[in-house]
């Protein structure tokens, strides 16, 4: 497979020996590149400036911060790569904070290698991936509209790929369905976000549901 066409991925969690065996066991996948691996809110900020990452697996306690850290100063350097959680385990209001800075899943460690890879795989196509223990703060995490909040008109363009996001389309399957670019899906996605104020999928469903749900 074409280095272009692989999943470039950055490790970040403090604790060397999970990092580095995590590293290891997704280099094996032929779809899979590890663009790094740290320890540290600050050096994942440094590498991702860098670096191509499509991406990113954070820990949640780095020992001397937390992936929050990486998280909203990522997005202040316009960071656009996914976030995957990959944690020992966080509360819900934890997660939804995170939710809110617009990570695109959280897992367990203890999850399988399998379930780990294709997670990887999900949130890169435009997925995003929950243990079942988390979908609470899915909930949590969507923040809701002020009271003066005004419904902004959806073009028919956003509509379609808003009812395709509803039915779990992937971003590339959502392209193949509508016959246009995967560049182009992701420009819509941008369009939904700004306009219903959230910042990932799961507050686009909720928020859309409790706004646009005469439209869907």
């Amino acid at each position: 497979m074409e280095t272009e066409s692989r999943i470039r991925i950055l490790v970040v969690d403090d604790h060397t020996l999970f990092r580095e065996s995590v590293a290891r066991l997704l280099a094996a996948e032929p779809d899979f590149e590890i663009a790094g691996h740290c320890a540290s809110a600050g050096e994942a900020l440094e590498l991702v400036s860098k670096t191509p990452v499509d991406v990113v697996l954070l820990d949640y306690d780095l020992g001397d911060g937390k992936g929050t850290d990486f998280l909203a100063k990522a997005q202040a350097r316009g960071f656009t790569g996914r976030v995957l959680v990959v944690t020992a385990g966080v509360t819900e209001l934890e997660a939804a904070e995170m939710l809110r800075q617009g990570i695109a899943g959280i897992l367990r460690k203890h999850c399988s290698p399998a379930a780990l890879a294709q997670s990887i795989r999900d949130v890169s196509g435009g997925k995003e991936y929950f243990e079942p223990g988390y979908l609470r703060s899915v909930v949590l995490g969507v923040i809701a509209p002020p009271p003066d909040y005004q419904r902004k008109k959806l073009t028919d363009r956003e509509l379609v790929v808003l009812r395709h996001v509803f039915e779990g389309l992937a971003n590339k399957e959502i392209a193949d369905r509508l016959q246009v670019s995967e560049s182009a899906v992701k420009a819509t996605l941008q369009q939904l976000f700004s306009k219903t104020g959230v910042r990932t999928r799961s507050q686009l469903v909720r928020t859309a549901l409790e706004n646009y749900k005469d439209q869907l």
